[in-house]
């Protein structure tokens, strides 16, 4: 990797091995190759023209400096657009696709954005529709043909002879120091922050980052994108992969993951638990199509993957992983794609059975942890086992310093934690106490110094009884059984702790079949007395693992998943408590009133 300090400096590392697929996206149904020279000239075309747009530094202070915005899932478009907006001396402001049309207006009128590129026509049009309320914005443009909006191919002039003067006399007064974006949270505790990143901030993560990705045994440097880029988390992989000689593909969209895998056939790309899950739910799924001693075997492989370790395996068992591997593991890493050697997850907490079993199947699951403000790797486990370890987000990143609080609290301190909140000095004051990050996150380190995250501290609550539940530990535990998809553990000032609990249809369905329960709906199928029994019985099987005051008494089966779309989550996957208790607040009311037609205390 040759010397930088800055993200742009991409560029120059790129130009000295430049390669024929830098960039690859479905075009018309085929994947186009987009190569480092290509890159770079749209980059530079793009730069040129919103110099002409009178885009710039402005004095160089957060403040002065020009805002970009930019609306569109991970595409080419999207890093072009990045790196071009760099160059200019101003800052990127990203959202989320999938952002509200208030939410838009709002963070694009904060910011005060001057351009905004979005991707769609359902985008341009959600901006269409705010732009009177936006003084700043000045022009749309588009990456889509969109009737009647600019599409950002026309920016792409040819260069003047004097263009490379023009950007080096600005990007020699870019410092590392200086602001590179303003990310806005996803909003899990209210209203979305912007997050002052600098290209120090982000480029030191890339840097610790690449350096654990390097040891990874990749035969080829192939990674698929499919998470939002706007999302810290995606933006720093995204920027190691271009400063460590990376093909990066971008998936066309989120449903269309499993067969980008099998075309691309990566080595490595990023997750969040989520996906994870659904990938593994697929494989039960498959799995219980099987009869005979098919089945019988499969069944087998889930168990002995379920008891994997990293270290201290007895002969036996490899040879017993040795044969599952053969038969079963083999056809999933050809499920997806047959090359992966990591999935790098973060976002949430990973459930340590999942963990165990990808490992198992020969995908290694990288957890790490994170958040907006730290750029975002805090800890994160490595590919060789002696550091990685299950039920852990790993080992503290190269350059950043963590202690934990007298409550617990982690706290954070390094070149990654962030310059502050955006036009908000006051929050930014609440959270940075002489330059320690405080996370809002609960966790500990162990004698190995791997941290390990227990809980939220705003989301640990107390009974009336006057006991604190952290719920986030119940939660990740439970959610490991097959017929849990969701879940969110309550009791705040209540007598005792409770759960709403979204069944794994996948899995329950055909446990429904197989016990002559008929089924005409979720709701319907939620209500037989088997199936509250089954769900009785897990939760009574792990209660034991807790004490008595954090054991789940009641619980309340709920017939449709949380998902982004519906509300319930954040475009990054995590559950909006607040969301979830204010919608399902009669069923919670009416588990604490014992009213008929709830499943009874366990």
């Amino acid at each position: 990797m040759e010397k930088g300090t800055r993200l742009f400096d991409c560029i120059a590392t790129q130009a000295n091995e430049p390669l024929a697929d830098l960039l690859n996206a479905k075009v018309n149904g085929a994947w186009k190759p987009y190569s480092t020279n290509e890159v770079h000239e749209m980059v530079y075309k793009l730069a040129q023209e919103l110099l002409k747009f009178g885009v710039s530094p402005g004095d160089g202070t957060v403040e002065g400096r020009d805002k970009i915005g930019l609306i569109s899932p991970g595409r080419p478009e999207w890093l072009i657009t990045d790196l071009a907006v760099q160059l200019t001396g101003a800052v990127l402001v990203p959202l989320y696709p999938n952002s509200g049309i208030k939410e838009i207006e709002q963070i694009l009128n904060e910011a005060e954005v001057k351009y905004v590129f979005v991707s769609s026509s359902d985008l341009y049009d959600k901006i269409k529709q705010v732009q009177a309320n936006i003084p700043s914005l000045k022009g749309i443009f588009t990456f889509d043909n969109v009737e009647s909006a600019t599409h950002w191919t026309e920016l792409l002039k040819p260069l003047t002879p004097d263009f490379h003067q023009k950007i080096a006399a600005i990007c020699d007064n870019i410092t590392e120091e200086d602001i590179a974006t303003i990310i806005y949270t996803s909003g899990t505790t209210g209203k979305p922050k912007g997050v002052m990143l600098t290209h120090k901030n982000i480029f030191s993560n890339v840097k610790a980052s690449g350096d654990i990705l390097a040891l990874i045994p990749l035969d080829q440097k192939r990674a698929l994108s499919f998470l939002p880029p706007n999302h810290i988390f995606e933006k720093t992989v995204v920027y190691t992969y271009l400063f460590y000689g990376f093909s990066i593909f971008f998936a066309e969209n989120m449903e269309t993951i499993g067969p980008n895998l099998k075309e691309v056939k990566p080595y490595i790309f990023t997750a969040v638990p989520r996906v994870l899950e659904k990938v593994f739910e697929k494989i039960i799924i498959e799995g219980q199509k099987l009869s005979g001693i098919k089945r019988k075997i499969f069944l087998w492989s889930i168990k002995i993957a379920d008891h994997f370790e990293i270290h201290n395996q007895s002969l036996a068992y490899k040879i017993k992983l040795a044969i599952a591997d053969k038969l079963v593991y083999s056809k999933w890493r050809n499920a997806i794609g047959g090359n992966v050697k990591a999935i790098v997850v973060g976002s949430s907490a990973t459930p340590i059975r999942l963990e165990r079993i990808f490992t198992a199947a020969g995908i290694v699951i990288l957890e790490g942890y994170g958040l907006t403000e730290t750029s975002p790797v805090i800890a994160v486990n490595h590919y060789h086992g002696n550091l990685r370890k299950f039920g852990t987000v790993g080992p503290l990143l190269d350059g950043v310093q963590v202690k934990i609080a007298a409550d617990g609290e982690i706290l954070c301190k390094g070149p990654n934690v962030m310059a502050g909140y955006y036009k908000n000095p006051e929050l930014t004051a609440e959270v940075l106490i002489d330059g320690w990050f405080h996370t809002g996150d609960i966790g500990v380190l162990d004698k190995d110094n791997f941290l390990k995250i227990t809980d939220r501290k705003k989301e640990i609550f107390k009974t009336s009884g006057g006991k604190y539940v952290a719920p986030l530990p119940i939660e990740n535990k439970m959610k490991e059984n097959y017929f849990i998809e969701q879940m969110i553990v309550v009791g705040a000032d209540r007598k005792f702790v409770g759960a709403l609990i979204v069944p794994s249809y996948a899995n329950l369905l055909p446990w429904c079949k197989k016990n002559d329960i008929p089924y005409s709906s979720n709701s319907q199928i939620i209500k037989d007395s088997k199936v509250l029994a089954l769900y009785q019985s897990i939760i009574g099987t792990y209660n034991p693992e807790f004490s008595h005051v954090e054991q789940v008494k009641k619980i309340t089966l709920l017939p449709d998943e949380w998902s982004i779309e519906s509300g319930e989550l954040t475009p990054t996957g995590k559950m909006k408590r607040k969301v979830i208790t204010e919608k399902y607040s009669s069923q919670i009311d009416k588990m604490y009133g014992g009213e008929v037609g709830e499943s009874p205390a366990l």
